[in-house]
């Protein structure tokens, strides 16, 4: 059959629209920017690039080949250092962080395009600085990656025996076989006060595709562990969920000290973007948090409330009777019990002002040690004793430190086991596993000795979702999981500002603070124009971190680390929670 010009027009037509179509369904190997194949296999990686080239693109497609095996890296990156507090930092610290562990070899499982790494937490290394926190990644396709599927691992590098938590991607190319490219990584965001820096480049990588023992039950608690998250929303979401609330109001500070901040109200995590210096963390809801001192409420402050529960009177018990140092029995801690250690009331101290002993240059021989004993004898030994216990609340984390060993030992007499361990026996067992937190939370910081004394006053890693369950579980559970009472309901609710008999101490010289069993409180009263006064009880970590459990039930939480006033300075959030439902005690306001 023959055709017209107009026949033959039509046709081009159409087959200029098609070949329009499959290019806009199927781009080019092009269409990455910035790490992609040839980049990987051979080129180089000059600076820090913007995040999203860790993430699956538009054009991603579902995984080809299948990783499950060994991962190891060689190399160094290049770095960039921001900041390096000498305060901090003695003169090696800066330079041996700039560098990362050379044994880094691990396992991991793929199911469908999740990469899920066979270890959680952070994990031991022979670095002097740095243990690794690795995160259930993504694994896909791209065009023009020539046969090879691409994988991102978010991890986070975690100071050894501290707290200092820098976040990172990796990414590679990898075939089922064993082929891959090498692995680029880049960390653009910290939650460290004095150490701050951006790593970046190519690491050599092997990949050894082994059968992992216990697949199915990594990938079985994993899928839980993502059923188990809380609904959580993006935080710009708020204002059309909730009208009349601002959620810009939510993010104070300056945005250069932020990692993470959210609100949670009728049970939905609302959550901010996770900024890094080089566009927003990718994987925001694995992103690793540290906890520093909120670990006072929620490892020392639980662990005292949960054996109380199950052991009354476990909170008047004598700290001679149950600390295993000889510091510990001498007269000057004659009627200081359990409770006083919580409440950092012992009665012993050098000064009295506002973190003076906290602050003080000697205590890095606590802070510093790495064997148990050492920390206890500190603990036990380093300060005068200047009146009775229970008269003046002076900051100390060795005392923190001393509750836990004392909890420890006390679990142990009453189990009638002599390994029975804190945190994993009482607490992970009895409150944070029935929460659903996730397996990061599960490795707190212990001493490096055999006796693994976990801490009690820092050491978590945790995950936004974890945060927004504890406050939960504080502010509106009180203390119950699935209906049952597990925390001793008259601490808890001292704790939380609920019993006006007991409110606490005064915070040394600051106005309108108070402290008692772990939790801090500040009185709102002048910033929400209430009647009388208004405290909120919230949990503090170093550097800016903050978690208010306002009276409304409405939790709000931001992570920072720029040590600055208006990053802990939370009556804004306090203004927008109120609009949720009064938080004023006697529920109503000024004129």
């Amino acid at each position: 059959m023959s055709q017209t010009p107009h026949d033959i027009l039509v046709r081009l037509a159409w087959r200029m629209i098609g070949l329009l179509i499959l290019a806009v369904a199927t781009p080019n190997a092009s269409a990455r920017a910035t790490l992609d194949y040839d980049m990987l296999i051979s080129g180089r990686y000059r600076h820090s690039i913007d995040l999203s080239a860790y993430a699956p693109g538009a054009d991603a497609r579902a995984p080809t080949n299948r990783f499950e095996g060994r991962l190891r890296l060689r190399g160094q990156p290049r770095t960039r250092t921001l900041t390096a507090l000498d305060d901090y930092l003695g003169p090696r610290d800066a330079a041996q962080a700039r560098t990362l562990p050379e044994d880094f070899d691990y396992a991991f499982v793929q199911d469908g395009d999740r990469l899920v790494p066979v270890v959680r937490g952070p994990i031991a290394s022979r670095h002097p600085w740095w243990e690794v926190v690795l995160e259930p990644g993504r694994v896909w396709d791209e065009p023009g990656d020539h046969g090879y599927s691409r994988a991102a691992i978010p991890f986070a590098l975690v100071q050894k025996n501290a707290n200092c938590t820098h976040n990172g991607v990796l990414t590679f190319l990898f075939t089922s076989d064993g082929r891959i490219s090498r692995a680029a990584m880049q960390v653009s965001s910290e939650t460290c006060h004095y150490l701050q820096l951006d790593m970046w480049g190519l690491l050599d990588a092997d990949y050894l595709p082994e059968p992992v023992p216990g697949r199915e039950a990594l990938l079985a608690a994993h899928a839980s562990e993502i059923a188990g998250r809380l609904p959580v929303r993006p935080l710009t979401a708020l204002a059309g969920d909730h009208p009349g609330v601002d959620p810009a109001a939510l993010a104070i500070g300056a945005a250069r000290g932020r990692t993470a901040y959210g609100l949670v109200v009728d049970g939905v995590h609302y959550l901010s973007a996770c900024a890094t210096r080089h566009g927003d963390y990718p994987y925001c809801e694995v992103l690793d948090l540290p906890s520093y001192s909120v670990a006072k409420s929620v490892v020392a402050g639980l662990a005292l409330m949960r054996m109380e529960a199950l052991h009354p009177g476990t909170r008047d018990l004598p700290v001679r009777d149950w600390i295993p140092a000889s510091g510990c029995r001498t007269d000057k801690w004659a009627g200081v019990n359990l409770q006083h250690l919580l409440d950092m009331t012992t009665g012993q101290y050098d000064s009295p002002a506002y973190m003076a002993d906290e602050d003080d240059p000697r205590i890095r021989a606590f802070f510093g040690a790495t064997d148990h004993a050492t920390r206890v004898a500190y603990a036990c030994e380093a300060y005068p004793r200047h009146e009775a216990p229970g008269m003046r609340w002076v900051y100390h984390t060795p005392d923190t430190y001393l509750l836990g060993t004392a909890l420890q030992q006390r679990l142990r007499a009453q189990t009638g086991r002599a390994n029975a361990d804190l945190f994993e026996d009482l607490l992970w067992r009895d409150v944070f596993a029935p929460l659903g937190l996730s397996p990061t939370a599960r490795a707190t910081r212990r001493s490096y000795d055999a006796a693994r004394q976990p801490f009690s006053g820092w050491g978590l890693t945790l995950h936004a979702d974890d945060i927004a369950k504890l406050g939960g579980f504080l502010a509106n559970d009180r203390g119950r999981i699935a209906g049952r009472q597990v925390l001793d309901p008259v601490l808890l609710a001292e704790a939380l500002q609920r019993d006006p008999a007991h409110p606490g101490l005064p915070v040394a010289h600051l106005d309108r603070y108070r402290y008692q069993h772990g939790f801090w409180a500040r009185d709102l009263q002048a910033e929400l124009g209430c009647r009388g006064a208004t405290w909120v009880p919230f949990m503090s970590g170093f550097g800016g971190i903050t978690v208010a459990l306002f009276p409304n039930g409405v939790v709000w939480y931001n992570v920072a680390d720029d040590g600055l006033l208006a990053s802990i300075d939370f009556a804004a959030p306090a203004r927008e929670a109120s609009k949720f439902g009064p938080l004023c005690a006697d529920a109503s306001t000024t004129p």
